[in-house]
C-alpha cells in the first residue's frame, strides 16, 4: 500500500539480497523507521517486542528468520535451533508455527550446502503467498460492501467499524480486514472507517489511522467503548475485524475487545465479519474458547502511555496510580455464533467446522501431521 504516494510493504529483502528490512511499528505513528534484521535472533526479537505484529506478518518474519539462520548455520542442528528460537517468540498467532513448519518441511530434506538459498526462496514464496491471499480477501470482501451500496446506500457512504490493526501493517501488503476497504476505495466507492483506538497498545489509533490516512481513506478514530453507541444509532453498516487464530469450530481469537464489539453488533443487527488468510485457521484446536492460549503481556502497556508532546518530544507517562495491580490479557475469543461470516481468499464462509473443512481440506491434513 502507499505511504505519501510511495508503495511500501511491511517487510522485504534488502538490496544486499540477504538482510531483511521491516517497518518498526513501535515507532509509528510519530516516526517512520526501517529496521534491518540480520540474524535469526533479530527476527525473534522483532516478533517478541512487536517491532512487527499481526499474525500474517509474524509468519513472514519467522520465515525470513529461518533464512537468516541458514545463512549462518545450515546444519540439522542449526535448523532445529532456529525453529526452537522462533516458535516461542509469540504464543497466540498460529501463523508463526505455520510458517516455521513450512520452512522446516522444505529445508529438512535438502543438503545443508543448499539450504540457505532454498530458505530464502521459500521465505519469498511465503511472503508473495500472503500478498495474493490478501488480494483474494479484498475481492471477496468487496462484494459485501458493494451489496450494501446496492441494497440500501446507493451513492452514499458505507461506514465500516474496525478493531485493532488488521491492515497492511499486520500483513505483507493489503491487510486482511482493510483489504476490502482499500479495494472499495480504489473502485471509487464512498467509504468511511470507524477506527477503534484499541487499548492498551492503541494499534487502531497508532497504526490503522496512520495507514488509512497515508493511503487517503476517510476515517475517524474513536474510543474503544464508542462502537455500541454508533451501532445503536445506525452509524455502522458492517464491522470487519482480523484474527490471530480461528479454531476448527469457527471461534475467532483476536485482539482484546473484539468479543464486546461482536456482542454489540449482534444486539443491533450489524453484520460482523472476520477477515482471515487460510494459514490462520487452526484445525488442531476444536474449541477456541477452551483451547486457544491467551497471551498476557506486560502490565506497563496498561499503566503507561507514550505520545508526542506539544513541543515535539516523545514522552512516556504513567496513567495508573502507583501500587494498583493491572491485568493485561492481549486477546479474547469471539464465539462463532456471533460471527456473520469469515472472509477468506476462497470466499465468504459460514463460521463452522463443515464450511472451513470444505474450503480448506489441505489445512486439515496439515493439522493431522
Amino acid at each position: 500500500m502507499k505511504v505519501d504516494g510511495k508503495h511500501f510493504r511491511s517487510i522485504w529483502r534488502e538490496r544486499d539480497g540477504w538482510s531483511v528490512g521491516a517497518i518498526d511499528q513501535r515507532r509509528l505513528p510519530h516516526e517512520f523507521i526501517v529496521a534491518n534484521l540480520t540474524s535469526c535472533e533479530d527476527a525473534a526479537l522483532a516478533i517478541r517486542d512487536m517491532l512487527v505484529r499481526g499474525a500474517p506478518l509474524i509468519g513472514a518474519t519467522a520465515a525470513y528468520g529461518m533464512a537468516l539462520a541458514m545463512r549462518e548455520d545450515a546444519s540439522d542442528a542449526g535448523l532445529k535451533r532456529a525453529y526452537d528460537t522462533l516458535v516461542v517468540a509469540r504464543p497466540t498467532a498460529i501463523n508463526l508455527k505455520w510458517a516455521l513448519d513450512e520452512m522446516r518441511a522444505s529445508l529438512a530434506p535438502i543438503d545443508p550446502v543448499e539450504r540457505a538459498e532454498a530458505a530464502y526462496a521459500r521465505a519469498d514464496e511465503i511472503v508473495e503467498q500472503d500478498v495474493e491471499i490478501n488480494r483474494g480477501i479484498a475481492g471477496n470482501g468487496l462484494k459485501l460492501i458493494e451489496a450494501i451500496v446496492a441494497r440500501k446506500k446507493p451513492g452514499e457512504t458505507v461506514n465500516v467499524l474496525t478493531h485493532c490493526n488488521a491492515g497492511w501493517l499486520a500483513t505483507v501488503d493489503w491487510g486482511t480486514a482493510t483489504a476490502p476497504i482499500y479495494l472499495a476505495h480504489e473502485r471509487g466507492i464512498k467509504i468511511h472507517v470507524w477506527v477503534d483506538e484499541t487499548r492498551p497498545r492503541n494499534q487502531g489509533a497508532s497504526l490503522t489511522a496512520w495507514e488509512l490516512g497515508h493511503h487517503g481513506v476517510a476515517h475517524t478514530v474513536i474510543p474503544d467503548n464508542t462502537g455500541g453507541h454508533l451501532m445503536q444509532h445506525g452509524m455502522v453498516d458492517l464491522a470487519i475485524v482480523g484474527t490471530d487464530r480461528v479454531a476448527a469450530n469457527g471461534d475467532v481469537c483476536n485482539k482484546i475487545g473484539t468479543y464486546l464489539k461482536a456482542l454489540a453488533a449482534h444486539d443491533n443487527n450489524v453484520p460482523f465479519y472476520v477477515a482471515l488468510p487460510s494459514p490462520t485457521i487452526d484445525f488442531a484446536v476444536d474449541d477456541g474458547i477452551r483451547d486457544i492460549p491467551i497471551e498476557q503481556r506486560s502490565g506497563t502497556e496498561v499503566t503507561d502511555m507514550t505520545g508526542r508532546t506539544a513541543d515535539g518530544r516523545l514522552e512516556t507517562v504513567r496513567i495508573v496510580p502507583e501500587g494498583s495491580p493491572v491485568a493485561n490479557y492481549a486477546f479474547d475469543v469471539t464465539p462463532a455464533r456471533l460471527v456473520t461470516g469469515l472472509i477468506t481468499e476462497r470466499g465468504v464462509l459460514k463460521p463452522d467446522r463443515a464450511s472451513l473443512a470444505a474450503a480448506f481440506p489441505e489445512r486439515i491434513a496439515a493439522a493431522a501431521g
